[in-house]
């Protein structure tokens, strides 16, 4: 059987469709550390993002903030050591990363991977192929189509899909492919793990506009998004804005919160949590 690629935005296999003020994410207490080490890095988060909802996650080198992605996603190199996360109202602590990409999760990397010999079209043909599972199959004229009009969507030439992924990739190209893999797999909840590390100006404003394209596109699709400054703030205005320090979240705001930190920055911050470390 065959069957179109186009897939229902909330489309995740295993999961039931949560209520509709039922948060997206929601994570309690959550310590975790460098697994097989004695090195805590998270001591206790507290976060919940609603439906459609673009959050941001602020603060300085080693605070947290990429091992909280990673967690999200299942990184082997992390291990939980209490507390919880819950993605549409169930928990995900105990699924491997692929069960909860399959399951609508995506983390767009800071520093994506590079495979030489794999074309992008034929990756992002792969990935659709085990989203929908082993009983349908990706019709290769439907993908062909769907893809074009992702790279239209995101104003790319067609001819990038046909490039190794992210082999001799300038940082700007890595990024707009996370970017465009996002526009093709229609996650539920993406984390964007410092998607502007690296970038220029330019670059920068590539990317932000596609991400709001997509936006526009799917009301419902959330967003965590992790950065160092506000610069990317200027052009993906968050719901709420958090403050990482320490491991734990700080302070917790609207978009005024980062232009806070853009004239004080964190040594405020820094100072109150060794204070009370």
């Amino acid at each position: 059987m065959k069957r179109r690629i186009i897939l229902n935005k909330a489309y995740s296999p295993g999961f039931s469709a949560p209520m509709s003020d039922t948060p997206i994410l929601k994570i309690t207490g959550l310590h975790a550390k460098v697994a097989d080490e004695d090195i805590p890095i998270l001591n206790g988060v507290d976060l919940e993002l609603q439906r459609g909802e673009v959050h941001a996650i602020m603060g300085p080198n080693g605070s947290g903030k990429s091992t909280l992605a990673k967690v999200l996603a299942g990184h082997p190199g992390y291990e939980v050591t209490a507390g919880d996360v819950r993605y549409r109202d169930e928990s995900i602590l105990e699924m491997k990363p692929d069960e909860r990409a399959l399951a609508g999760i995506f983390l767009a990397f800071q520093y994506p991977a590079e495979i030489p010999g794999v074309s992008i079209a034929n990756f992002l043909r792969t990935a659709l192929q085990a989203r929908l599972g082993a009983d349908e199959d990706v019709d290769l004229f439907d993908f062909q189509d769907e893809l074009i009009d992702r790279m239209k969507l995101l104003d790319m030439e067609p001819s990038f899909a046909e490039r190794s992924v992210n082999d001799g990739f300038s940082g700007g190209e890595k990024k707009r492919n996370e970017i465009l893999q996002m526009a093709v797999l229609r996650p539920t909840l993406a984390v964007m793990d410092e998607t502007d590390s690296g970038l220029d100006i330019d670059a920068v404003k590539i990317v932000a506009n596609g991400v709001n394209k997509l936006r526009e596109e799917d009301p419902e699709m959330t967003i965590l998004l992790i950065t160092h400054y506000q610069r990317l703030l200027n052009h993906i205005e968050p719901d709420v804005v958090h403050v990482m320090v320490g491991g734990r979240i700080v302070r917790t705001g609207g978009p005024e919160v980062a232009l806070d930190l853009e004239e004080q920055g964190y040594s405020d911050w820094k100072e109150r949590e060794e204070v009370l470390a």
